[in-house]
């Protein structure tokens, strides 16, 4: 049972951080622009509106994509309750490598909607 507890808490860092960074990034970028915290991107960081419109998209991404991979990271290891540390550690490792995915895919809808409002300077296109 340790051991499934550990690997359940493993299961669980990665969604529950995108959901508290996607909660904090969807109201507000960080304050200045930087190359070490935030969403950085070539495009991101090309002005101020580029950089806090790709927080709030993103953050927005990352909220709800945090809350699907939450379930589909929880329920699995369900099953594998009072099972072998192999099988545990088995189901943890594919758990982790899914993730993993989910946690890069919303760059590229972000990268999509940057270059749709915005021009190669950072400006906003006109509608």
């Amino acid at each position: 049972m340790g051991f499934w507890l550990f690997m359940m808490v493993m299961c669980l860092l990665i969604p529950i951080s995108m959901i508290g960074f996607g909660k904090y990034f969807s109201k507000n970028a960080p304050n200045k622009i930087n190359m070490f915290f935030g969403y950085r991107t070539s495009m991101s960081m090309k002005s101020r509106e580029t950089w806090e419109f790709a927080h709030r998209y993103f953050g927005k991404l990352w909220l709800k994509t945090g809350w699907i991979v939450l379930a589909f990271s929880v329920i699995p290891m369900l099953f594998v309750i009072g099972k072998d540390e192999s099988t545990i550690e088995t189901f943890g490792v594919i758990i982790c490598c899914a993730q993993i995915i989910f946690l890069i895919v919303p760059i590229f809808p972000t990268e999509i909607a940057l270059r749709k409002n915005f021009d190669k300077q950072g400006r906003r296109k006109e509608s």
